[in-house]
This record gives structure tokens, sequence and C-alpha cells, in this order.
């Protein structure tokens, strides 16, 4: 490339440029105008591609600032490219190409400098050192000038050191021979990432000693969760979600379950309340969903004898609590029963032990990342799960000291001193509290077949928090008319939902879960924030 500036075309009519039209004037400027890009970009990745004594650096064409018209899908290499995490020692003395975020930048001298790349959850640290051919003290002097964060192309040789690496999750090095910066990271960042990963543990111990460390808030992360999700535990966080939504998939899927997706436009509350999102639909007024409750009924009523969803649910309550979404992803069931809700209460069981089983054997990576920051002890269940009665729980927690207004529901207190005196008793912290009094279930709860004043419903908790509310429903259009009257619905907001149940409707069940909560509570974090990737409270619309 030319060192001199190229030259914008002369104005049509003026010397030397003869007419031209501007249309092709405005693309040879365009022309000139990429040229000087080029040339810029050319400038700043030969910043350190100069000796000492002015002299161009003959290996310069082995680092530097890729043009971004170089990765405009410009051409196919045929390249081979290898995962950071697939770096082993059985590849010792092979040549990788591998992509990642440059960690940590550390210099040792100007012919030597390390560089750690991250990749997801995995880090490698490559090695940077003059020799003669391959690696200039330019090139080294380039390596350090990069931005924790940048984004980095690098070619090297494995190697296995004798030594192992602290830091790093691969016990590898790369010897550099080739290194390209695709994207620089602004040189301050909001919060650093060593930072944002620090444990609890560190942070214990710095109290002792005195020593001054940063802890980045709950939402100076959320501000700039870009950053935030990088950190080991954030990743394995969402691929510990990821895990749960796959196997609610798999195991409902095995047992003849049908995914489908219902509306989240609708023209009246789900479940009753004032909690909801209105707005206006083509003059019409209407709200977000609370849950898709009447659509999976109706579903049953379609004859999918058993159904299943995972979708946003929309909730307008004014709650600031750690557990609490205005939006999160909720993993919905609804089925046939045959003679008794326990058949609902039953999918429950087996799907959550098989999926707690499940993280344990095939999670333990990422269970034992989210440790590493935010120290939990592993949850415990029975293979079959414990099944206790509203009022036996009540009696626990009178027995214990603790006053339960009669038919009342539990507070956050009650239900986590529920749950310390249920691990106390039973070495358990997964169970299902069934026969829910009549007053604290929605409008379309079966009610209970020997007292009216409590109801075919269930919820489950994990470590004393619930995690699920299920029960029988009301198939019948009549009893369905009456209970929706009593809760103050107005029913002609629901008459499409009602009318399903006048076709012939046969006797269903089902329950609903937070995919947020479930993760939280798993893995023992202290706020449902961290579980949700972009998180919607009353507070929080943006990122």
């Amino acid at each position: 490339m030319s060192s001199e500036p190229a030259s914008a075309p002369a104005p049509a009519g003026e010397d030397g440029a003869g007419t031209i039209s501007k249309k092709q004037a405005k693309k040879e400027a365009k022309k000139a105008e990429k040229a000087a890009r080029q040339q810029e970009s050319a400038a700043a990745a030969g910043g350190a591609a100069q000796t000492d004594s002015g002299e161009s650096d003959p290996l310069a064409g082995s680092y530097g600032d890729i043009p971004v018209e170089e990765i405009q899908s410009k051409a196919v290499s045929g390249r081979e490219w290898t995962e950071v995490g697939d770096l082993e020692t059985g590849l010792a003395d092979r040549t990788v190409l591998i992509r990642g975020a440059a960690q940590a930048i550390r210099p040792v001298s100007k012919k030597m400098a390390f560089l750690v790349v991250r990749q997801s959850m995995s880090t490698v640290q490559c090695v940077v050192v003059v020799s003669k051919d391959l690696v200039s003290p330019q090139f080294v002097k380039f390596a350090t000038s990069l931005s924790k964060e940048s984004i980095v192309d690098v070619e090297g040789v494995v190697s296995v050191p004798k030594d192992p690496i602290k830091g790093t999750t691969q016990q590898v090095e790369v010897q550099v021979r080739k290194l390209y910066c695709v994207n620089r990271a602004i040189p301050n960042l909001p919060i650093n990432i060593e930072d944002a990963a620090r444990s609890e543990t560190e942070f214990e111990k710095a109290e002792l000693t005195g020593e001054q460390l940063v802890r980045v808030g709950q939402d100076t992360r959320l501000n700039y969760r870009a950053l935030d999700l990088r950190t080991p535990a954030n990743q394995a966080t969402f691929r510990i979600q990821c895990q749960v939504e796959h196997i609610f998939r798999e195991f409902l899927l095995s047992k003849e379950f049908v995914g489908i997706h219902t509306p989240k436009l609708i023209s009246g509350s789900s479940e009753g309340g004032a909690a909801v999102f209105k707005l206006d639909y083509k003059g019409q007024p209407a709200c977000l969903a609370q849950s898709p409750q009447l659509y999976k009924q109706m579903a049953i009523c379609g004859g999918f004898g058993r159904v299943f969803e995972v979708g946003s649910v929309f909730r307008a309550e004014d709650s600031y609590t750690h557990r609490h979404l205005c939006e999160f992803v909720g993993l919905d069931v609804e089925m046939e029963i045959k003679e008794h809700y326990f058949e609902v209460c039953d999918i429950v069981d087996s799907l959550f032990v098989a999926m707690f089983d499940h993280l344990h054997k095939n999670c333990k990576k990422e269970l034992d990342a989210i440790n590493r920051q935010y120290p939990f002890e592993p949850l415990k269940y029975l293979q079959k799960t414990l099944r206790l009665t509203y009022d036996e729980g009540i009696q626990m927690l009178k027995e214990a000291g603790t006053e339960i207004e009669p038919m009342g529901d539990l507070n956050t207190e009650a239900e986590k001193k529920l749950g310390r005196l249920v691990r106390q008793k039973y070495d358990t912290d997964f169970y299902i509290l069934y026969r829910y009094p009549l007053a604290l279930r929605p409008f379309y709860t079966m009610p209970c077949h020997d007292n009216p004043a409590y109801t075919n419903s269930f919820d489950v908790f994990i470590r004393g928090e619930e995690i699920i509310s299920g029960a029988q429903r009301i198939h019948t259009p009549e009893l369905l008319t009456k209970r929706a009257e009593a809760c103050g619905i107005d029913v002609k907001t629901i008459s499409t939902y009602i009318d399903s149940f006048r076709y012939g409707a046969p006797p269903h069940g089902g329950f609903g879960v937070g995919l947020e909560r479930v993760v939280m509570l798993f893995c023992a974090l202290n706020n449902i924030r961290k579980t949700s990737l972009f998180p919607r409270d009353p507070q929080r619309l943006v990122p």
C-alpha cells in the first residue's frame, strides 16, 4: 500500500478531472475514504512494527489489528480452528488456531509476555517470546499493547510445561507464532472481570488481612451485563439453566407430552387480580399473559391429553424481593388425570428427580464453577419425593413455636422455617405440600371431595422456598363460572375459556414453575437476578 494518502477525485469541470457524473464522483469519493481507513488501520497496527532504528519489522505480517473489511465474510480460508477447551496434552507440538478474549496481559520484559485467552468457560496461557524468524520485540510490544477483553486470534504451537499452570483451566501453553486483534475493547472497562468473578471466600480472607478488594454490586453488574456474563460462575449458571430446560422437555416428551405455544396477548387476566400489564390491542383492552393457564387447559379440551410449554410469563406485581421478576420463563404442564390428582404429583416427582440426577452427573464442571464464587451445599433430595399435607406442615411449624393464621398462607419466613424442619426430620430439601385451603388457590382449582374448604392442589419447595404451584382443575363450566364470580373475575373476559368446557372436557390437572427460580434454588444463589440473563423487575427495563 502506498504511504501517500489516496487523492480524492477533482470536482467536475476542474483541472485534470474532465467532466464526471455526480454518481461517479460519489463512488470515487467512497473508494478514497475506504483507502484512507485502511491506511489508518495499517498505521495503528504498524505502531509496533518499527524497530528502534526506525526500520520496518520483517515479521509485521504475523501480528496486528485486522481491518474490519477483512472479517466482513470476505472469504472462507478453510483453516481449522480449535476450541480453547479442547487444548490438552495430546495436542503437544501441534500448531493450533484459537479465538477468544484477552483476559489478562502480563509483560515480563521487552522480549517476553504472557497472554491468557478465554473462550466461554475455558482459559489458556499463551506465551509470546522473542525468537529468531518467529517473534520480534515489536511483536511482543504489540501483544502488551492489547486491552483486556479484546478479541484476538492466536496461532501457535501447543507445549506442556513442567509445572502446573495456576489460574487457567487448560494445563498446556500455546507458544505464539501469530497474533491478530479482531476487535479492541476500550482501555478502561466499567467493571473488571477479575473483580466480578471474586469468590465470597476471597472477600472473607481479605477482611481478615485488611486487604482492600473491589466488590461489584448487583446493580452495577446488571448495568454492564454483557461484561458480567463473562465470569465463570455466570457462564456456568446459564449452562445449568439450559440443561434444566433440556431435561424438562426431554423427560416430558418421553412421557407422551406435546409441546405447545400459547398466546401472550390476551383479553383478560389469566389468574385474577390486578397484577397484569395492560395495553391497547388495536383499540381493544388487552394484557400480557400472567401464565398460559387458560390456554393449556383449552389444549386439553382440544384432545391433546398431555401438554407442556416453555415460554415468557408476565407479572406486574410491585415485588422487590430476591425471588420475584416481572418477566420470567415459565415451565408449564397440563395433563388428563384418570382417578386422582396425585398422578400430576407423580410427574413432578419423577421429572425433578431425573433433572437433579442429570445435573449432578453431567454438570460437575459448571456446578464447581458456581461453587467457587458462591459456595453452596449440594441439594438434598429423595428418590421418592416426600409428600406432606398442608395441615401436617402447619402442625410442624406450630410444634416449633411458629403460629400460622388458621387456613392462612405461609409467608417467606414460615416457608423457610418449614424447609429447615423438613430437612432436619426427613433429610431432604425437596418436598411436596398438598391439600391447600380453597381461599389460597386460583378460581379454577378443584375443591376437595370431602371438605370444600380445601382443594386438590399442591406446592413444591426447594430449600424452603416455593417453586411450583399445581392442582386438579375444575372441568365443569357451571362450577368454573361460580368460582370465577366468587373471585371477582369478569366472566365475560374469559367466556371462550369457560365455553371450552361445554363441549366435553376430561378431568385434568397441571402445574407451573419458574425456570429462573429452579436454577437459583438448586444452586443456592441469593438472588433470582443472577439466574435471569437480562432481568426485568419493577425498576429495571434495560439493558
